[in-house]
């Protein structure tokens, strides 16, 4: 099946005239990164500066630290960013967004993260106050809408797990999760981990629980060690959906969200190039997604012995088969 276009970012400007990318002629701009991930799952995002004139080794100097193997030494990297004097940091993930912001009031931040209101790291997203603007993802208020889609793409459930990384547990509305599960008289076990060591336990333990279908609630660990996840779930024989399209693409049994490349690349590099021009931090509004894929693997499902049913796939936006 075709995949719905994604381009629709409430706000977002995806044509950029040439005069307001244009650079100050000998000046080297300074980037900090604390993200998940090590640069090179990010190569779109640094394509996109550098189509826009930021090029590292020539006028960019990227400053970067990957916490996803690392979430105890976040509070540390923020700190070696903000000493580097960086003239703008990017960060993912609330609490690393949090850490970020008590290392500094000054240097501005371009977040990514489920929900900037919820985690109160921003009091408006139309006008953000302090130093933090970014891309506001919702991806706690679709934990809800990934557990209804499991429930019909697994005929049969009768109890589902939840995996959530306890940083962001006060987040994610569980008991929510818990009563619209047994709406369908479905009841679910929670599994909580801290870090990456716990994961692999966590989900031997959700299938000893006698469940037959996870769900992952959204969390930077979680994203930074999704084929970790993945292989897990897959020996453990749970279907189990994400919250990103690509983690479907990459093997996934199912994913709903919206997608996490398209974010940085068309949101977060605007936000960092109008950053770096000079515009001020209230002057750039919070990003909201608009669009959401469901995307769902066929070959996972096929191989975990799962029969979706056909009325559910000819609603998905892409089928992997």
């Amino acid at each position: 099946m075709r995949r719905r276009e994604f381009i629709a970012i409430a706000g977002a400007t995806v044509a950029w005239p040439v005069a307001a990318l244009a650079q100050q002629a000998g000046r080297t701009y300074r980037l900090g990164c604390l993200l998940p991930l090590p640069p090179n799952e990010y190569l779109a995002f640094f394509d996109g500066l550098r189509r826009r004139g930021f090029i590292e080794g020539q006028n960019l100097t990227v400053e970067y630290r990957a916490y996803g193997q690392h979430v105890d030494l976040i509070s540390q990297y923020a700190a070696e960013l903000v000493n580097a004097r960086v003239d703008v940091i990017a960060a993912s993930g609330g609490e690393t967004v949090r850490a970020v912001q008590q290392a500094t009031k000054t240097i501005p931040i371009v977040a990514i993260v489920g929900d900037m209101l919820a985690s109160r790291l921003v009091n408006s997203l139309a006008r953000p106050e302090g130093n933090t603007t970014g891309v506001s993802l919702l991806l706690f208020e679709l934990d809800g809408k990934r557990q209804d889609i499991l429930i019909e793409a697994v005929p049969g459930l009768r109890l589902m797990a939840v995996l959530t990384d306890v940083n962001y547990t006060k987040f994610a509305k569980l008991d929510a999760l818990k009563e619209a599960a047994r709406t369908h008289g479905i009841e679910f076990s929670i599994h909580r981990v801290a870090k990456v060591e716990e994961i692999a336990a966590a989900i031997d333990s959700a299938q000893a629980s006698g469940a037959t279908a996870l769900n992952i609630v959204a969390s930077p660990l979680f994203w930074a060690n999704r084929h970790l996840i993945m292989e897990r779930a897959a020996a453990a024989h749970l279907p189990t959906i994400y919250e990103f399209p690509e983690i479907a693409e990459e093997g996934g049994f199912a994913a709903y969200g919206p997608r996490n490349d398209q974010l940085f690349l068309e949101v977060m590099v605007q936000q960092l190039v109008k950053l770096f021009r000079g515009i001020k931090v209230a002057d750039i509004p919070i990003e909201q997604p608009t669009k959401f894929e469901l995307v769902v693997n066929l070959k996972a499902a096929t191989a975990l012995g799962i029969a979706i049913p056909e009325s559910f796939l000819v609603r998905a936006d892409k089928v992997i088969e």
